[in-house]
């Protein structure tokens, strides 16, 4: 049995990218669960499937757990993780670790962390999104400080993406570090 390897991180991480560089490097094809979500739902953008259900994300991350039982069930492949895999919400609707996602990820193979500087991050996201307001960055950033620890509790293996690494050497430091020439 060949195991998967479940790339995690925020928005902005360069989790695609990596992910990429990373199949070209094992030869394994990139499953990525955003875009299997917009299969699922006959194309849909995530943003619809969330504003379908009055913007509750319960039900989007219900389709992430579907959609991991799934892949778990495969070998041999790269999991490209959407940013909020590693949550889920309580009955407030409030994000709390999401022990149901993990454990299915765990069970496929290394969670591999992608750690980057949340202030760096926020800023990406700034440049990629129409100009949000300077309230919809710190709403961001709170959310993603708030994640941090879920992402560090997930990790098999965290990487840290900072100073400017370029992401092809980033997929070598964790093709190395899982031993995947062996």
């Amino acid at each position: 049995r060949s195991m998967n390897i479940v790339i995690v991180g925020m928005r902005g991480a360069g989790k695609s990218n990596v992910s990429r560089r990373l199949s070209v490097l094992t030869k394994r094809p990139v499953f990525s669960t955003d875009t299997m979500a917009e299969y699922e739902e006959g194309g849909k953008t995530i943003a619809d499937i969330v504003n379908d259900s009055g913007g509750d994300w319960r039900a989007f991350r219900d389709l992430e757990y579907r959609i991991l039982q799934k892949i778990a069930r495969i070998d041999g492949v790269i999991v490209d993780c959407g940013g909020g895999i590693v949550v889920d919400l309580d009955g407030v609707g409030r994000e709390i670790f999401s022990e149901r996602k993990i454990n299915l990820l765990k069970r496929s193979g290394p969670i591999v962390w992608l750690k980057g500087d949340i202030e760096r991050l926020v800023n990406k996201v700034e440049v990629s999104a129409a100009r949000p307001g300077f309230g919809e960055l710190r709403e961001v950033e709170a959310m993603m400080r708030r994640r941090e620890p879920f992402y560090e509790q997930a990790a098999d293996l965290a990487i840290d993406i900072e100073g400017g690494r370029p992401r092809a050497e980033i997929a070598e430091e964790i093709f190395r570090k899982l031993n995947l020439d062996s």
